[in-house]
C-alpha cells in the first residue's frame, strides 16, 4: 500500500528544536516532490516547506524561514522537518505530502490534488 507515515510530533518548550521525519512507500521515492504542511485548531491547512525530487531545490513559506529546514534522503525514502526555535505560533498537526511538481506549485496545494497525504503528527510547542 502506498502511503505517507510521519513521525517525530510531540511536546516541546518554546526555543526548542523538534525533527519531523516522512517515510514513503510511494515509488519510485525521486520522482516526488516532498513538502510539510500544518493545521492549527480552528485553522486551514497552510503550507510550511517543499523539496525537489533531487533535494536542490527548498521552499518554505516566510514564517518559518531560518528556523525550519527541509531534507530529504532518497536511499531511504524519507524526508525530514529539523525545527528550530520554536515557538507557541507552531504548534500544530503537521502533514507530509508528495506530488510530482515543483516546490514552488506544491506551496499552492494546501486545499489542492496532492498525490499522498500522510496521517499527520501533532506538534505542541509550551511556554
Amino acid at each position: 500500500q502506498e502511503q505517507l507515515v510521519e513521525s517525530g510530533g510531540g511536546l516541546v518548550q518554546a526555543g526548542g528544536s523538534l525533527r519531523l521525519s516522512c517515510t514513503a512507500s510511494i515509488r519510485p521515492f525521486n520522482n516526488y516532490a516532498m513538502g510539510w504542511f500544518r493545521q492549527a485548531p480552528g485553522k486551514e491547512r497552510d503550507f510550511v516547506a517543499a523539496i525537489s525530487w533531487s533535494g536542490r531545490i527548498t521552499y518554505s513559506a516566510d514564517s518559518v524561514k531560518g528556523r525550519f529546514t527541509i531534507s530529504r534522503d532518497n536511499a531511504k525514502n524519507t524526508v525530514y522537518l529539523q525545527m528550530n526555535s520554536l515557538k507557541l505560533e507552531d504548534t500544530a498537526v503537521y502533514y507530509c505530502a508528495a506530488a510530482i511538481t515543483t516546490p514552488q506549485t506544491m506551496a499552492r496545494m494546501a486545499d489542492g490534488p496532492m498525490g499522498y497525504w500522510g496521517q499527520g503528527t501533532q506538534v505542541t510547542v509550551s511556554s
